[in-house]
């Protein structure tokens, strides 16, 4: 197995998964999920994985949102989707097409745009979309959409908060009208984030209710050093043993694009494989100007998630974060934003820490405390704002 940190992974190498992903079908028996990870946690691994051991009967369809910015591209990406599937079958999507050319004119070539006289239509497009699909389908059918959240952010920004939930609400009644219907959304940016700024449009309704919510995690410590040692012996690395392995699962907290990362660094520089020269190395990575592990969208994002009033708490709070030596508890937190930042309202600091543990940044204790969630990702926050050295 070859370090390759970012890319493509064939579902056959992929360590560490299997059990998440039988409890991730286990779940889509019985109802749609919301699959939530932090960035480079292996999200789409997961998903690629699961479209390889998914259960017989079962038919699943990706396709990745991230650019598309409007309902008439999303229903264009679906119908394209679903007929490259029927063409195999010898069908076509009978029902959406007489609705396109009934709107249009004209026959839509297959792979075509829809013109744009379809565009106010794209609801009554997609549902008979779906039940063209659901004519010729009997078993589970299962709608991987990644980077949702984007698009919808993409969407209300364009055409407003309204639109964008209005594609979350109709996917919601799509889901309930088609048992056998199962839809995945996924996303680096929290598709929660994306309905609290939805919410203000007047619809108190969570459109993602009639779904579970399932967190892709680190990998345990023990796969995370397999992994290492499968690359270490791709890539063709001597003398680096189990202790090796370890220190680079210990010092990325057990991440799989930073060990891929780690161990394509050894390779490219010749690093000496013992674990002080490991740890070494992943020092010089944090500091690097050029930012390779691309550390630097924790704090952009800081910018693209929160309103511009709560940004200032934010920052605070992960400052405290990064410095503290120990978890902290709430009132140590609230002390050092009142430090910062002229604020009376402790409540409002309560909730927005609520939003950086939803979003993995902060991490609850057992007892109550808060600590940053990935500490490599703490020592970065602290090098990069002159907080620590």
């Amino acid at each position: 197995m070859k370090a390759n940190p970012g890319g493509q992974i064939d579902p056959s190498e992929i360590v560490g998964r299997d059990k998440l992903v039988a409890r991730l079908w286990e779940v889509l028996q019985r109802q749609s999920l919301v699959l939530i990870a932090e960035r480079r946690m292996g999200k789409t691994c997961v998903m690629k994985k699961m479209e390889s051991d998914h259960p017989p009967g079962v038919i699943t369809f990706d396709r990745d949102l991230e650019g598309l910015r409007s309902p008439l591209e999303f229903v264009e990406g679906v119908f394209h989707d679903v007929e490259k599937y029927l063409s195999r079958l010898e069908r076509t999507a009978v029902k959406a097409r007489r609705l396109l050319t009934h709107l249009s004119g004209a026959e839509v070539p297959k792979l075509g745009r829809f013109p744009s006289v379809t565009a106010a239509h794209w609801k009554v497009l997609l549902t008979n979309i779906l039940e063209d699909l659901a004519d010729h389908q009997s078993g589970l059918v299962v709608l991987f959409w990644d980077e949702m959240p984007m698009m919808l952010k993409n969407i209300k920004d364009s055409s407003g908060e309204a639109v964008a939930l209005e594609i979350l609400d109709t996917l919601r009644s799509l889901r309930h009208t088609h048992a056998s219907l199962r839809m995945v959304y996924t996303g680096s940016i929290g598709l929660h984030n994306v309905i609290r700024s939805l919410k203000r449009s007047g619809n108190p309704d969570d459109p993602t209710n009639d779904m579970q919510t399932e967190d892709v995690p680190p990998l345990s410590r023990p796969d995370a050093i397999e992994l290492a040692q499968k690359l270490f012996a791709g890539e063709g690395l001597q003398g680096a043993d189990e202790a090796t392995a370890a220190a680079i699962a210990d010092s990325v907290d057990c991440i799989p694009y930073y060990v891929h990362h780690v161990v394509d660094q050894m390779k490219h520089r010749g690093t000496a494989t013992d674990p002080a020269s490991v740890r070494q190395l992943i020092a010089a990575c944090l500091i690097e100007p050029q930012d390779p592990w691309h550390l630097q969208h924790y704090r952009d994002r800081i910018d693209d998630y929160y309103d511009e009033a709560d940004r200032p708490f934010m920052l605070a709070m992960l400052d405290a974060l990064a410095t503290a030596q120990s978890p902290l508890t709430f009132g140590e937190v609230y002390r050092h934003v009142k430090a910062k930042v002229v604020t009376d309202d402790e409540e409002r600091v309560l909730g927005l820490l609520g939003l950086l543990k939803r979003d993995h940044y902060a991490c609850p204790e057992l007892d109550g405390r808060v600590r940053f969630s990935f500490s490599l990702v703490k020592r970065w926050w602290g090098l990069s704002r002159g907080l620590t050295q």
